[in-house]
């Protein structure tokens, strides 16, 4: 074509023959062999390079001489690259010389090709055993198709280790628009759906992607509503009310929440409650008080754990769901572990451990989180032992675990909310603000698809969510008239947010498309 641009798109970025390459690669690689054979003919750029055409002729014939010169001639390819791939050709060449009972040259081959390459003693010495050792099992000579197989191989094992221009990486164009999907998808602030992203269009969701709209309010506690959470599979929720009660409330297929079951018991207000992971059970706590564990799908206490003077601060799960680790505002009991009968495992207390005041173990079971004294985190792996400290500035009233098990949140009293890596591998934590939080305890969540936005209660009345990637805001939800002490996302409903509230209500938020509010529905 005459006059033909080399490059293409509107800032010019784009090399027209390494487009047209990547296209020709993906036709083949989806097996349309003539349309990548025409496009070759027509556009005169050729899918394979003219080095490495020539080395898969050199290496499928058996010419190892002229295959080893070309390998030496092309340029711009990394000694500790060259050396790979020239060793992968001997060790080819050696075997087929061994095959056919020239081992004159296949002892040519290790003892002078070989050191050139500069590789360990150790490395020739297990190439030469492994081949010898094959040979002296007389397993048979291997005849032309499996030699001709081998070769095959070769080619392809060089293709993955010679860099571009010589080939090109696998799928290349499929990875290109992958990534580019993939950074779209990061820069939508309110992206959280599974659905393929269409490739017709620039990707961006709508606010209606999230929760923002009070789609019904529960007002079955008479007192401030402190703590509520989703069950895992999302088909229940719990709250605890300052009114000495926790209420199972079922999540219908239209969305819509019923009570379950009432929990009386508690002679104090209940604090906090916890899921089994297999929810088949859940733990609820008194404040300054004992802990129980009902039975969900009938509503009774199983079991009262702490009645011998443990008073329990928090708890959580153990995966199994047959173990549970219990923190005390009492330092002198320190963490315990029980399992479901009250039957003491293990213990963890020292002279000089403090109050334990928010803990929770990771969904995988390695490690176990701890918020002891104010401002002091500790993550103990459970397997290993070892343990990371990290302090605070200011005091933490909260932490949350996301389900990946790879990030944890901690409100603080300053007004922030911090993310950190489980791994310890962060420097610093990502901080988020915005939220309204000086004097109560205001706990925060992940939610979304992939976890990827954090909400939070707050003292202003009003609920805060952020993308993780941002400090600030993208949603501020009003409609409780106090304090929101705690929020819930709903793990398999990504549109489905609870809130908890001192004004003795639980407001479940939708997209804004939902419907107007209807009042909970009862059930006997």
């Amino acid at each position: 074509m005459e006059n033909s641009p080399t490059t293409l798109g509107s800032k010019g970025l784009i090399n027209k023959h390494e487009f047209l390459r990547v296209i020709i690669q993906c036709l083949y690689s989806l097996g349309y062999k003539k349309s990548a054979s025409c496009l070759e003919i027509e556009s005169g750029v050729r899918y394979k390079s003219i080095e490495f055409d020539l080395l898969e002729s050199q290496i499928l014939s058996g010419d190892w001489d002229d295959c080893i010169d070309t390998l030496n001639k092309i340029k711009d390819v990394k000694d500790d690259t060259r050396s790979s791939v020239l060793f992968l050709v001997f060790k080819q060449c050696f075997s087929e010389y061994l095959n056919r009972g020239d081992d004159s040259l296949a002892l040519s081959v290790l003892q002078k090709r070989v050191p050139t390459l500069h590789m360990s003693n150790e490395t020739v010495h297990k190439l030469a055993y492994n081949i010898l050792a094959l040979k002296e099992m007389e397993l048979g000579k291997l005849d032309e198709d499996v030699i001709s197989e081998l070769r095959k191989r070769l080619v392809m094992e060089l293709g993955k280790q010679l860099p571009p221009p010589i080939v090109l990486p696998e799928r290349r164009l499929e990875h290109l628009v992958e990534t580019s999907v993939t950074a779209q998808i990061d820069s939508c602030i309110y992206h959280n759906s599974q659905d393929v992203v269409l490739l017709y269009e620039d990707h961006c969701c709508g606010r209606d992607q999230i929760p923002t709209e009070t789609v019904q309010i529960l007002t079955e506690h008479s007192n401030e509503v402190w703590f509520i959470q989703f069950s895992n599979n999302g088909e229940y929720l719990a709250s605890s009310s300052s009114d000495c009660t926790a209420i199972i409330w079922k999540v219908m297929d239209n969305d819509k929440l019923t009570m379950k079951h009432v929990l009386r018991s508690h002679q104090n207000p209940v604090s906090f409650v916890a899921w089994s992971p297999d929810d088949t059970k859940l733990l609820t706590c008194g404040n300054l008080e004992v802990l129980k564990l009902w039975d969900v799908e009938t509503g009774t206490c199983k079991h009262t754990f702490g009645d011998q003077g443990f008073t329990v601060s928090s708890c959580a799960w153990f995966p199994d769901s047959k173990r549970i680790v219990c923190g005390s505002s009492d330092p002198e009991k320190g963490i315990c572990m029980w399992d479901c009968d009250g039957n003491e495992m293990k213990v963890w207390r020292g002279m000089r451990m403090p109050k334990v005041l928010d803990l929770a173990v990771t969904s995988d079971g390695e490690n176990l989180i701890s918020i002891f004294s104010d401002k002091e985190i500790r993550i103990l792996n459970l397997r290993t032992n070892a343990e990371q400290v990290i302090f605070e500035e200011h005091s933490i009233t909260s932490l949350s675990v996301s389900i990946d098990s790879k990030f944890f949140i901690v409100n603080l009293n300053s007004q922030e909310i911090h993310l950190r890596d489980v791994a310890g591998k962060w420097a610093k934590p990502l901080k988020y603000t915005g939220h309204k939080q000086n004097k109560y305890v205001i706990r925060s969540c992940f939610g979304g698809i992939n976890s990827m936005f954090i909400a939070s209660g707050s003292e202003n009345t009003q609920v805060y969510i952020w993308n993780r990637q941002s400090s600030t805001p993208i949603e501020v939800l009003s409609g409780h008239s106090m304090t929101v002490n705690s929020v819930s996302w709903n793990p398999k409903r990504p549109l489905m947010l609870a809130s908890a509230s001192d004004d003795h209500t639980i407001r479940i938020w939708g997209p804004s498309q939902s419907n107007k509010i209807q009042p909970a529905e009862t059930s006997t």
